[in-house]
C-alpha cells in the first residue's frame, strides 16, 4: 500500500510539474510574440482606454501582467475592468500592425495613437513618415482583417 502512495505521488507530482513547464513555454511564447516596448505593452498605453474612444498611457504604477504580458492602466477602474476579461480588451495580432500582418505577415511596430475598434477588437496600426496604414487597412478590411488572421496563426 505504501508503495501504490508512493507511486500515485510521484505521478501527481510529475503532473504538476509538467503543466508548471507548460505554463512557462506559453508565456514565454506569448512574449516572444507580443510587441513589447520597455517591459509593457501598447507601448504603455491603457488597453482600456481605447475602448473609451481616448488613448491614454498608463500609470507605471497601475501595471498588470496577463498570462506574461505586462499592461499600464491610467485608472484603476481600468485596470479592474480589464482584470474582469482581460481577452477582451488585448490588441490583436499581440500589438503589432494589423495592416502589416494581413499585408505581408509581418510584425512592425505601431503608432499607439492609430488604431480601429471593430467587433469589439482592438487594432492597432503604423503611422510614421507619411504613411498611415490605417488609411491602407479601410481601403479593404474584410480581405486584411482575413489574411491577417491566417497569418497571425502561422505565427503564433
Amino acid at each position: 500500500m505504501k508503495k501504490l502512495n508512493l507511486f500515485l505521488f510521484t505521478v501527481a507530482f510529475s503532473l504538476l510539474i509538467l503543466q508548471e513547464l507548460a505554463a512557462q513555454d506559453e508565456s514565454s511564447k506569448r512574449k516572444s510574440n507580443f510587441n513589447i516596448e520597455d517591459g509593457v505593452a501598447i507601448s504603455g498605453y491603457d488597453p482600456i482606454a481605447y475602448f473609451d474612444g481616448k488613448p491614454t498611457e498608463g500609470k507605471k504604477t497601475l501595471k498588470y501582467a496577463y498570462q506574461g504580458i505586462n499592461y499600464c492602466f491610467s485608472t484603476q477602474a481600468n485596470l479592474d475592468k480589464f482584470k474582469g476579461n482581460p481577452a477582451k480588451y488585448e490588441p490583436a495580432y499581440g500589438g503589432w500592425c494589423a495592416y502589416a500582418m494581413g499585408a505581408k505577415g509581418e510584425k512592425v511596430e505601431i503608432d499607439p495613437q492609430t488604431y480601429k475598434i471593430t467587433n469589439g477588437k482592438l487594432f492597432l496600426f503604423y503611422n510614421a513618415f507619411f504613411n498611415n496604414t490605417l488609411k491602407e487597412w479601410n481601403k479593404d478590411e474584410a480581405k486584411l482583417f482575413k489574411k491577417a488572421e491566417e497569418n497571425w496563426k502561422k505565427i503564433y
